[in-house]
């Protein structure tokens, strides 16, 4: 690379290499300053895959507040079911994923999850429905009824099924929906049940079409916290 004199020239090898090299050495620099970002939480952008209802009602004070504080970031937010948010969490087109929490989907050993709160499910039915005359719906009445669940792939249909089966019933499940605002128009035309969790249900406690009930304390549900999940990096 180097004529071996007192001064040193670069050989013909040499002055072909030296762009090559200078284009290396230039990158080791960007790949460290791009380090010294993400760990400084300077990162481009941030992707983030959750679940309808968080997205509608806990996410945008959050997100407003995201941006306020990290003006340089580029926030990308994905409405999806659970078993979709977690499935482009591990082929890492997002960040971090919001879900329900639940056995089938989170029992991962290169995730590391976050409880994030816990809520409760209600029963959901139409104001002029018979189990809205309970002030706790018993779970020996609500088998009785047709229900409206989340699509195959949303960790509530998941749940639901869970509950059912728990107590030996059938779930009789004529429909299935995947936002808060088609189980509330369903509903409404005063047949079917469902049984959603507290964040879903914000908008129909404003609509007196609609009844929500809690499940009667000693057959209540298991309370299923979100969970945040982040891919673990090597």
């Amino acid at each position: 690379m180097f004529h071996r004199t007192t001064q040193a020239k670069l050989t013909i090898a040499g002055d072909c290499l030296l762009p090559h090299a200078r284009k290396i050495c230039q990158e080791w620099r960007n790949a460290q300053e791009d380090i010294r970002d993400l760990l400084a939480g300077k990162q481009p952008e941030l992707c983030v895959a959750a679940i309808h209802s968080i997205c509608s009602y806990h996410l945008p004070p959050i997100l407003q507040q995201f941006c306020r504080d990290y003006p340089d970031v580029q926030l990308r937010v994905t409405a999806l079911g659970s078993d979709r948010s977690l499935k482009v969490l591990k082929d890492g087109l997002v960040d971090l994923a919001i879900v329900m929490n639940n056995r089938f989907l989170t029992a991962s050993s290169d995730l590391v999850i976050q409880v994030l709160y816990e809520e409760p499910i209600k029963v959901l039915v139409a104001a002029t429905h018979p189990l809205a005359h309970h002030k706790a719906v018993p779970w020996a009445e609500l088998t009785q009824y047709p229900q409206v669940v989340f699509k195959d792939g949303y960790g509530m249909q998941r749940i639901v099924q869970e509950q059912f089966e728990r107590r030996g019933a059938t779930l009789r499940a004529v429909l299935e929906l995947n936002t808060p605002d088609a189980f509330r128009g369903v509903v409404r035309q005063g047949e079917l049940v469902a049984l959603l969790p507290e964040t879903a249900l914000v908008d129909a406690y404003a609509d007196p079409s609609l009844a929500i009930r809690p499940i009667e304390l000693r057959f209540m549900p298991m309370q299923e916290p979100m969970k945040r999940n982040y891919p673990i990096h090597p």
